[in-house]
């Protein structure tokens, strides 16, 4: 059974300076992803990073809550992190098998750490992983702008660890 995985897509992310390359139209594309995983009857997990006391992503702060046009439904599978890799130490495996996911298109924030290292942790447990190619992103790099940060991991990805397809294209159901 296929799921949609949501990857930190978090207030504090938005709050930074530079803003996530990309980002208003990202998080439009994965509201799209996520009325159409709804309207399939699809199960929706979410990854949220908790960076701990005094942290950005602090879960008593306001960082920590998701942007509120993605934020989850009652039903939605929200899963809390310490560590980059959304597997690490959580019950994110145990749910996806529970409920019976083989399956994941993923999407969220941010591509070279935690949705990179969620497509790899992923493919390592079984998982057959399509990422939507346009709804992840990032920040520009002290060495690489994010624009080229997004089109290498996606590179690194097509057909070695996951299929690529743009928000639009993937299909539910």
């Amino acid at each position: 059974m296929q799921a949609l995985m949501v990857i930190d897509v978090q207030q504090a992310m938005f709050a930074l300076d530079p803003k996530p390359h990309d980002g208003e139209a990202v998080v439009t594309r994965i509201a799209e992803l996520l009325s159409r995983a709804r309207a399939a009857s699809v199960p929706i997990f979410y990854v949220q990073h908790d960076g701990g006391p005094g942290n950005a992503f602090d879960k008593n702060g306001a960082g920590f809550a998701f942007r509120p046009e993605i934020a989850p439904c009652r039903g939605d599978s929200v899963t809390v992190k310490r560590r980059c890799n959304s597997f690490q130490d959580t019950d994110l495996d145990a749910k996806l098998r529970a409920a019976d996911i083989d399956r994941l298109v993923v999407c969220g924030m941010q591509t070279e750490y935690c949705v990179d290292t969620a497509v790899r942790a992923a493919v390592e447990r079984g998982y057959k992983v399509t990422v939507a190619s346009d709804a992840h992103t990032t920040f520009d790099s002290k060495v690489l702008p994010a624009e080229n940060i997004r089109a290498h991991h996606n590179e690194t990805w097509n057909g070695s660890f996951a299929a690529l397809k743009p928000a639009a294209d993937v299909a539910f159901g």
